[in-house]
């Protein structure tokens, strides 16, 4: 499956402040078809933000327009992507949740929309359910690399399950062994540098 199918405009990343001895490792969200490196989502607790003066007013009647869309076809999968899109892209991380998970009832099985929803998960303060989501991504397509960087990120900063993280890490290598993580250091140096004992947070 084509990763950019279906991906938000900023994609399918994490923030993570990983601390190593080599120095400082920032993961940062990436996007599959710019590779522009962009801030994520902060983690918010409770109700999304609603649109309002954190939102621009050409994106929230872009909203809109989607919202009312989503009211208008209920059942197409596309649009209800392209609004989780949207919710994504202004920091929405409840709603966006909902409307991945709507397209998701709709068309299952689409690994770009269940990394995204992972990431919103994370950024709702949900990271077991962010792994879970990166998980099916994964069975739904093993060779998405961004749900595998994405998931040691999440069991490593969040979860604290360093094993686990070097593990997911190892797997995105033997699938890419050039595979980098934002902002260009070479994953298997970041696997080197756990393996080392590197504090990971």
């Amino acid at each position: 499956m084509d990763e950019k199918k279906g991906i938000s405009k900023a994609a399918a990343g994490i923030i993570a402040v990983l601390a190593f001895a080599a120095g400082l490792f920032v993961g940062v969200v990436v996007s599959n078809e710019t590779r522009q490196e962009l801030v994520s989502p902060s983690p918010v607790a409770g109700p999304s933000v609603p649109a309002g003066p954190q939102v621009p007013a050409d994106m929230a009647d872009h909203i809109a327009h989607l919202e009312a869309e989503a009211a208008k076809q209920p059942g197409d999968a596309d649009t209800w992507i392209k609004l989780g899109n949207a919710y994504f892209d202004t920091n929405q991380a409840e709603k966006a949740i909902r409307a991945y998970e709507r397209a998701l009832e709709i068309a299952p099985g689409n690994a770009d929309v269940l990394t995204d929803l992972g990431v919103m998960y994370r950024a709702a303060g949900q990271p077991a359910k962010a792994v879970e989501q990166f998980d099916k991504a994964i069975a739904a397509n093993p060779a998405h690399q961004i749900a595998r960087l994405n998931k040691g990120v999440v069991l490593l900063h969040d979860l604290k399950q360093r094993e686990k993280a070097v593990q997911t890490w190892e797997d995105l290598l033997a699938l890419n062994p050039g595979a980098e993580a934002p902002g260009g250091k070479p994953v298997a140096e970041l696997v080197r540098e756990l393996k080392a004992g590197a504090p990971g947070n």
